[in-house]
């Protein structure tokens, strides 16, 4: 029997106030239909990931893609990471300038390359080979939009398979190279068939240290734990580093978890019921 779809995104993880949410909410929409669609159609969870994290990416009012932070330099860096739950094949890229959406090159290191992580300039030549859009960086928004960080989707497709891919400018103001937890297999984005689908945003190095995302399905698998409570486990181990962020994760079940421990966290959803929501904070938006 297959399996109902679900799909969960995020926007980033800090203090959001209300007002801003005018720019923000109709880019998480765009973004959560732009995945659903997919896994409607009967598409690849990997196919929906990618699309809604391209689409937020391409919106300019996240930290990531178009609107990403600079780094101390005045430079943009920029991660991200896609992994298959049904291969646990994934592929990242790390502190790239100029490739237009850097999810899709992470799609293309797993699926084409012949190593999981590429960054700088290697992964920019890689990009260009593999046919992706580079920009220049008058691209980049240098505007007073505020940053709000990484940008994320799981999903579960109608086969059953889980993905999830992470995409984001890292922390503003970083020192030149520094990469976070979001091309990091286990940190910032994981995806197992056997558990859960998970991304995260929120202090990189402490996800790093932590390994959040596969905490979240290890205490699924190992200790046979539910998904809202190995989400809120994860974070809570975080929090004790004392890091704050959120996750999103959805179960091979088709059950979502959005748990967060900073201010706010705008985050969206279409769960295996067909039930859509969009919130920031704790206030509920949008049904």
């Amino acid at each position: 029997m297959k399996s109902r779809c679900a799909i969960a995104i995020h926007g980033g993880a800090g203090k959001i106030r209300r007002a801003t949410t005018r720019l923000e909410r109709p880019a998480l929409e765009r973004a959560l239909q732009a995945g659903y669609r997919i896994l409607q159609d009967g598409g690849s969870s990997l196919d929906a990931v990618a699309a809604a994290v391209a689409t937020l990416e391409d919106a300019g009012v996240f930290n990531a893609g178009r609107g990403a932070a600079p780094n101390a330099d005045g430079e943009i860096e920029l991660d991200a990471g896609i992994m298959d739950g049904a291969t646990l094949r994934a592929g990242g890229v790390a502190a790239v300038r100029r490739i237009k959406n850097p999810v899709a090159a992470a799609r293309e290191v797993m699926e084409h390359g012949r190593h999981v992580l590429l960054a700088g300039a290697g992964a920019e030549r890689f990009a260009r080979q593999r046919g992706l859009k580079i920009i220049s960086t008058s691209y980049f928004h240098r505007n007073k939009v505020s940053k709000y960080g990484t940008v994320g989707a799981v999903a579960l497709d109608r086969a059953g398979n889980l993905a999830a891919a992470t995409s984001t400018g890292g922390i503003a103001g970083k020192l030149p190279g520094r990469v976070g937890d979001s091309p990091i297999v286990g940190a910032g984005v994981y995806a197992d068939n056997a558990a859960c689908a998970v991304s995260g945003t929120g202090d990189g190095e402490l996800f790093l240290r932590s390994v959040l995302a596969f905490n979240v399905a290890a205490r699924m698998r190992y200790r046979g734990e539910s998904l809202a409570r190995a989400g809120a486990a994860a974070l809570a181990q975080v929090a004790r580093l004392g890091g704050r962020g959120g996750l999103i994760a959805v179960d091979c079940g088709g059950r979502i978890a959005m748990p967060f421990n900073s201010e706010g966290m705008y985050r969206a959803c279409i769960d295996r019921r067909g039930r859509c929501m969009i919130v920031a904070n704790d206030e509920h938006v949008s049904a």
